[in-house]
């Protein structure tokens, strides 16, 4: 191993830690937090808490075995296997992450009718979608000897070796996959979390006109406490942007270079 390997592998091992550290206390609170488990947006957290852990046990340290060794893991049969859940388990966290947003979406625009509109029956048949829309994807591509151990990516994956008329099938599969996964739920954050930002900032202006009536009111305050009013008026405003900034953002950086390398 030269390096970089030993860089590389260093990093992979730190973070599977995170992962599992991280992973494994969103599942502490879920289990000794009664109203988060009340709560129908705790089922989508937990079936994607559970696709990442399942991510760090299995396909991570097979990455890393790879890295180390720089060879194929196990057999073929086993290899096949492996894919077949890495394919499965990206992109049902991909899906709970849109349906995350569409429970955000309609708790926000939608607020005296969410818990008509959004019941854990509901919930229940959204996660059940993800799971036929990865299941399907992945029996596919594992029934079509689309999975398989890549050097480059040093891990059992999503991938054809071969040349000639399957090489073109694999990239219409791939096109197809790719577009209703990782572009559908992308699509779907962008929408929901824009239509979520829209109804922040039509409050925050309500808030800030009674702010500043008040203000005007209250001929007598301050003048460092009106700043302080002018100052939480530009931090509300800016609050929600960067909170579903961050949301969409992390859901890039995530998945956007395990998308664009298969």
């Amino acid at each position: 191993m030269d390096t970089a390997e030993v860089i590389l592998s260093l990093l992979v091992v730190v973070i599977i830690v995170v992962s599992l550290l991280s992973n494994v206390l969103v599942l502490i609170c879920f289990l000794y937090n009664p109203e988060i488990r009340k709560q129908v947006p705790g089922l989508f957290t937990l079936n994607l808490t559970f696709c990442n852990l399942l991510l760090t046990v299995s396909n991570m340290p097979l990455t890393l075995a790879g890295l180390v060794s720089d060879a194929q893991p196990g057999g073929d049969g086993f290899c096949q296997a492996a894919g077949f859940l890495e394919t499965f388990l990206s992109t049902n966290s991909m899906l709970s992450m849109a349906a995350l947003s569409i429970d955000r979406w309609v708790a926000v625009v939608f607020p005296l009718r969410y818990h008509s509109k959004m019941r854990h029956k509901d919930a229940a048949c959204v996660l059940g979608y993800t799971w036929v829309h990865s299941v399907s994807f992945s029996t596919a591509a594992t029934c079509l000897s689309w999975v398989g151990y890549h050097r480059l990516y040093a891990s059992c994956t999503l991938w054809d070796g071969r040349a000639g008329s399957s090489r073109t099938q694999f990239v219409i599969f791939t096109v197809f996959f790719h577009s209703f996964t990782f572009l559908l739920s992308f699509v779907v954050l962008c929408v929901t979390y824009l239509k979520v930002l829209k109804v922040a900032r039509f409050h925050c202006k309500r808030i800030d006109v009674i702010t500043m009536q008040t203000l005007v009111l209250l001929v007598d305050i301050h003048p460092s406490v009106r700043q302080r009013c002018l100052e939480e008026q530009r931090r509300r405003r800016q609050r929600a942007t960067r909170k579903i900034s961050t949301f969409i953002g992390t859901f890039m950086l995530c998945f956007a270079p395990y998308v664009i390398t298969r």
